[in-house]
């Protein structure tokens, strides 16, 4: 049988599905292979009506995952942004928010902060003040909310989304359900429609899925997590994800500086002077750290 492209609109552990010009294909990997991303271009083999084998997979433009000690988890493939959804209530994690940020910058991909919730008033002052850390950085932070103010929430969101690919991150509770809802006609459809070609029943949380919008435009909702390893990254890789380094790099005593404890370091520099955030610097710190530990 022919091949044929399709793009991976979902996918639960070594289950696939794809989106092609006129059907929605369930799809495995050939033997044990699982590095197939939600945004893969992939090039299939049918194998019956609505069953077919990836035989390979397009070149990707990005590439957006974490991992830990152990192994490494695909979030999504040819993504041109990232939204985190933070919540005015309950409280996000910064370190989380902190993390996604960094992997971002590692994979070139833009970041928007999404604040929800901001007609929970009582704790919108704090909650600003939070983020007020990484809109001096540089990181665009937009208000709404998806419930109160659902006209003006689409109305903000749709033209940061348009001919974009966009993933939306975030703990449970922050939303970010609801603003799919919003911004995504017909996303309960679409969700029961995967989840029967996935066989995953009434489990539609917990995995990755891709709805195109228009055409150019794709929303990806990912399962809520509260863990953000990064131990793929590189001590290269890492120093050059935190921008507010970058006037320093290269400045240091030593050329093989890590930016720790050496002396005459330009970033350690930028960090006393108050040019550096003390968090940020724990937790390049703390990345580099656990960049050290990787077994796989």
């Amino acid at each position: 049988m022919s091949n044929i492209v399709g793009t991976i609109i979902a996918a639960h552990g070594r289950h696939y599905v794809a989106q092609t010009d006129s059907a929605k294909l369930q799809c495995v990997t050939r033997g044990k292979k699982s590095d197939v991303a939600v945004g893969d271009i992939v090039n299939l083999k049918l194998t019956s009506a609505d069953q077919a084998v990836i035989e390979s997979i397009a070149e990707r433009k990005t590439l957006l995952y974490r991992s830990d000690q152990y192994k490494s988890k695909l979030l999504a493939a040819n993504v041109t942004q990232l939204f985190i959804v933070v919540a005015t209530e309950p409280g996000f994690s910064d370190d989380l928010v902190s993390r996604s940020l960094v992997a971002a910058e590692a994979a070139g991909v833009a970041v928007h902060i999404i604040l929800n919730k901001i007609d929970v008033t009582e704790s919108l002052a704090k909650t600003r003040q939070r983020l007020s850390l990484y809109s001096g950085l540089g990181y665009p932070v937009h208000e709404v909310s998806a419930r109160a103010t659902p006209e003006a929430t689409c109305a903000l969101l749709a033209p940061l989304l348009a001919g974009q690919s966009t993933i939306l991150i975030g703990q449970s509770g922050m939303g970010k359900s609801s603003l799919i809802n919003l911004l995504v006609p017909d996303a309960d459809i679409a969700v029961r429609e995967i989840s029967a070609a996935l066989d995953t029943g009434k489990h539609t949380t917990t995995f990755t899925r891709l709805y195109v919008t228009d055409p150019g435009t794709a929303i990806i909702d990912s399962p809520g997590f509260q863990e953000f390893g990064l131990y793929h990254l590189s001590e290269g890789m890492l120093e050059r994800a935190f921008p507010e380094f970058a006037p320093h790099l290269g400045k240091c005593k030593f050329y093989n500086c890590h930016h720790l404890n050496e002396p005459a370091c330009a970033v350690l520099g930028a960090l006393e002077a108050g040019q550096i955030a003390p968090y940020r610097h724990a937790l390049y710190q703390q990345l580099v750290h656990e960049a050290s530990q990787k077994l796989y």
